[in-house]
């Protein structure tokens, strides 16, 4: 089994400030520092430390960034099919304050113009029981039609739809797990707390719901099942969460590729976003290979 991101990748220049600037403010950063970030690479990134084999299905420009950004896919062990377009390469701005706390702002041309079932052979490499994976930033009719296509082949699909569109509550496309953030989960549903927003998002086409509630952990709802669960987080430090959303979803995938059940791809991933959000960066706060490992033999050795 394998496991197909299908997303965005871009150049991240992440900023770090004391506080975030008000309007019309112009604010001096302590530092900053260029980096892989777009959520479709930052989930293929951190999918490939859990050991399942990856393929990152992207779109870069035609200019020097996109071949930056080549030069440091090659050194990720995954499998980058990388289209490339006529247009400049995403970038995106990622402002960090002093708690942590982060605010973010892409540009996304070669993403919004990319169509995986058009111009790449996506559908044919896609097999019974793979993973397929995306996120919000390609174009809802790409991003459903790709679905569709997996779930025809027999994959599993997970759907981050984060960004979220203007209109929100639009339809959802059906797919087997839906991850979203406490924030997007009212965004979609009008609801303010996490269960009837997850109970809302099965009936709007979800098998299963994944809400991440930040430093209170993760609530996640099986549809199958009827179970509702509330799993909790380590208390960290937190020093950058502009990547940990990324590291959850990739990590969680990997998990579900590698044969977890669904709580416990959620109990690793919310371990490895733990780590993550003690580091700086988007994709380079991803816990190494050697770190998800030992997480992995953590949760096997507390198994009841």
């Amino acid at each position: 089994m394998a496991v197909h991101v299908v997303g965005n990748v871009c150049v991240d220049t992440t900023f770090r400030l004391e506080r975030f600037p008000v309007a019309g403010e112009t604010l001096n950063a302590s530092g900053h520092a260029d980096g892989i970030g777009g959520k479709g690479a930052n989930q293929a990134i951190a999918a490939s430390r859990t050991g399942a084999a990856v393929t990152l299905w992207t779109t870069i420009g035609n200019d020097n960034a996109g071949r930056w950004i080549t030069e440091r896919l090659t050194a990720e062990n995954l499998v980058s099919s990388l289209t490339t377009k006529p247009l400049p390469t995403d970038r995106s701005a990622v402002l960090v304050d002093a708690g942590g706390e982060n605010m973010i702002v892409t540009g996304s041309l070669c993403a919004e113009a990319f169509d995986p079932l058009d111009e790449t052979n996506i559908a044919g490499r896609i097999a019974s029981g793979d993973v397929v994976v995306m996120q919000g930033n390609l174009s809802s009719r790409a991003t459903a039609a790709c679905l569709e296509a997996a779930r025809r082949r027999g994959a599993r699909t997970i759907l981050n739809p984060s960004p979220l569109p203007v209109g929100a509550r639009q339809p959802l496309p059906p797919v087997d797990l839906l991850v979203v953030n406490e924030g997007e989960a009212h965004e979609l549903t009008g609801h303010d707390t996490p269960e009837p927003a997850a109970l809302d998002l099965f009936a709007r086409g979800a098998s299963s719901v994944v809400v991440t509630l930040g430093p209170r952990g993760c609530l996640v709802a099986e549809g199958a099942t009827g179970v509702v669960r509330r799993l909790p987080a380590p208390a960290v430090c937190a020093i950058d969460t502009s990547g940990a959303g990324d590291v959850f979803c990739g990590i969680l995938a990997g998990g579900i590729d590698l044969g977890m059940t669904l709580v416990q791809a959620t109990s690793l991933a919310i371990a490895a976003a733990a780590l993550a959000v003690g580091r700086s960066g988007t994709s380079q706060s991803c816990p190494s290979a050697a770190e998800i490992g030992d997480l992995i033999r953590k949760l096997e050795t507390e198994k009841p």
